[in-house]
């Protein structure tokens, strides 16, 4: 029997397209069957996988109009956060390959450029692809070329500032632009704010649904191309005066829609009328997310991003509690007792597990939609009048917020919670989401404390520690996933201001093993490999990146031990470089051993893959440990 991540085989349509050529090749009778492969080959490779399911389920006919309309690599399609894009490498010579995504060594789970001459532009993050597309037909235009560029956006990506800023130069830039928006209502979790009311507005202005309706029915009976154009063309015309389309219209755009994004046939249609005409346009379908499976369809945020599931129901496995609902259970209960507590997100109330304490406390929660820098303003607005805002954005996104947490958190001393989920690796994931920097953004912003804990009830206590910080603001960073399933205290008690834990002293020790957040349970087994080998090891949790524990650090240094520091980081600018700053400082020459993840952008993989790969396993840091402490044979330098 065939394992059902071996689909692509049986599929006699799906079989036979290794190009977008292939894919315009097929009768327009056929286009439903090819539509039906997809989803088929999506929903069973990724029940083994994991993977972005229902945004790619929602957008599988508008990849194959897209595909018969246009000519990739020389036309340019360009995916917003692109994790919508497989339905793109399937049309594209990668169907075969499909079972690697997301694995290592296989195809990225998003745009990549280096991955195919199709991808026309990689991106992990909203908000990206108009200005990126704006950029390349600009490019065009002074090249003096005639290719297309199409920015694909979906309608939470249009709540995000460079989205916006980008609108705003399209007119004035070029006269040959096309953007598709679509219209699903969900981000990850249900789009928020006026924006998404207005595309609403679109949809339900009921003289245009009228309009539509009868002019659906006249334009499937004309026989002519050009009249069918022309009719599309008065149409639009006579909606601009019935329905809410100023926005679009003052901003230099002709808007066509909004049309059934699953109906290829029409939007192949309308994207060749488009295609003909030498002005910058929008063109707004509106899709389904999770479209074809019944499971995602009923929970779109579940099965946006979703490791390996059952086919037959979608259900998943279940483990220990991870660090986000260890967070957003606990935040919660501190609520009950501090009436001061905010709890704020960037349209990923389900990904923080903010939907905990929306649940119990609805009137002190607030989702910004994908407006991360907006989402920090507004915090630090709620802390200058006497609020305890808890802002929490994965570490890969809260990189946006740098300028609002230096210029208006710290030098204004407000103190807003900065909370990292997803600090460290997001190994499945790859580069655009890997949270591996933050500690070197921030640690060199004055008047700013910044955290990590070692399992979750470390974590409790630094939540608390949080809201006992009313004079600056403070920064904690965690990691994806599971914690190491210890119990949560009853009533966590603050921590010590920049204190670390000594988890383990041994007098005379050779070496200081100085480990930050996740990584102590990875010194604690270094430290067992280094007993068998004869060398005594000091295991210290270092709990705080800013301010170091200074006092302790130094006592380290003076009894001439090897300092050891390992961080879910970059080695560059991060936890460890702050330690040998403080050495450097103190005139003390300390022998100081960083470990952590290498000067470069991490693929993506397994965890265990990719800390075999770049020596992260106790058995690699034995052994580098080990080889700093031979002594240094006599007359080298």
């Amino acid at each position: 029997m065939d394992s059902p991540c071996n689909e692509l085989q049986n599929s006699s349509l799906l079989a036979s397209i290794f190009s977008p050529a292939d894919v315009k090749k097929l009768p327009e009778k056929c286009l439903p069957q090819l539509a039906a492969e997809i989803r088929g080959l999506l929903i069973n490779t990724l029940s083994c996988t994991g993977g972005h399911l229902a945004p790619n389920l929602g957008v599988v006919e508008l990849c194959i109009a897209l595909h018969r309309v246009f000519d990739t690599p020389k036309d340019k399609i360009l995916f917003d956060v692109s994790h919508q894009s497989y339905v793109h490498k399937i049309l594209t010579g990668r169907a075969d390959r499909l079972s690697t995504i997301r694995q290592f060594g296989g195809l990225s789970g998003f745009a990549k450029r280096s991955e195919s001459e199709h991808d026309a532009y990689g991106a992990g993050h909203a908000g990206t692809a108009l200005s990126a597309a704006l950029g390349m037909a600009a490019a065009r235009d002074l090249n003096g070329d005639d290719y297309h560029v199409i920015a694909v956006a979906g309608d939470g990506a249009f709540t995000c500032g460079t989205t916006l800023e980008a609108l705003n130069s399209i007119a004035s830039t070029t006269r040959r632009f096309i953007v598709v928006l679509n219209d699903n209502e969900w981000s990850i979790d249900k789009n928020v704010g006026a924006l998404s009311r207005y595309f609403s507005s679109l949809q339900e202005t009921q003289a245009y649904t009228w309009l539509k309706e009868r002019a659906n029915y006249f334009l499937q009976n004309l026989a002519s191309d050009k009249t069918r154009e022309q009719a599309i063309r008065l149409m639009t015309a006579a909606r601009s005066l019935i329905s809410p389309l100023s926005f679009f219209r003052e901003l230099g755009l002709t808007y066509y829609g909004p049309i059934n994004g699953h109906d290829i046939r029409r939007m192949e249609r309308v994207l060749r009328l488009i295609s003909r005409h030498n002005e910058p346009a929008i063109l707004h379908i509106i899709t389904r997310k999770g479209m074809g499976y019944e499971p995602a369809m009923k929970n779109p945020s579940k099965f946006h991003g979703i490791g390996a599931y059952n086919v037959e129901n979608g259900e998943t496995g279940h483990g220990a509690r991870t660090y986000s609902e260890v967070f957003g259970s606990c935040l919660a209960d501190m609520a009950d007792t501090d009436d001061k507590i905010l709890a704020l997100t960037a349209a990923m109330p389900s990904g923080t597990k903010l939907d905990i304490f929306r649940a119990r406390h609805p009137k002190r929660f607030f989702d910004t939609g994908i407006a991360e820098e907006h989402a920090a303003l507004f915090s630090c607005g709620l802390a200058a009048q006497g609020f305890k805002p808890y802002l929490a954005i994965y570490s890969t996104f809260m990189q946006r917020c740098v300028d609002m947490i230096e210029h208006d958190a710290a030098l204004q001393s407000l103190p807003v919670r900065f909370c990292m989920d997803r600090a460290g690796l997001s190994p499945d994931d790859g580069p655009t989401h890997h949270g591996l920097f933050d500690v070197a953004m921030l640690r060199a912003i004055p008047n700013l404390v910044m955290m990590q804990p070692k399992d979750e009830a470390e974590f409790c206590r630094m939540l608390v520690t949080m809201n006992s910080i009313n004079d600056r603001p403070s920064a904690i960073r965690y990691p994806r996933g599971e914690g190491e399933n210890v119990p949560l205290p009853e009533k966590p008690q603050p921590l010590p201001l920049g204190r670390a834990e000594i988890v383990h002293d041994a007098p005379g020790a050779h070496v200081a093993l100085i480990a930050l957040g996740n990584m102590n349970s990875l010194a604690a087994e270094v430290r067992e490999l280094l007993a068998q080998h004869e060398v005594h090891a000091a295991h210290i949790n270092a709990r705080f990146i800013k301010p170091l524990d200074e006092e302790l650090l130094l006592d380290q240094a003076r009894r001439e031990r090897l300092l050891v520091t390992m961080e879910d980081h970059v080695v560059t600018g991060g936890f460890g470089s702050a330690v040998g700053e403080l050495m450097q400082r103190e005139h003390i020459g300390a022998d100081i051993l960083c470990i952590g993840w290498p000067d470069a952008f991490v693929e993506h993989g397994k965890l265990y893959q990719l800390r075999e790969l770049h020596g992260l396993t106790p058995t690699a840091i034995c052994r580098r440990i080990l080889q700093r402490l031979q002594p240094t044979p006599t007359g080298s330098s």
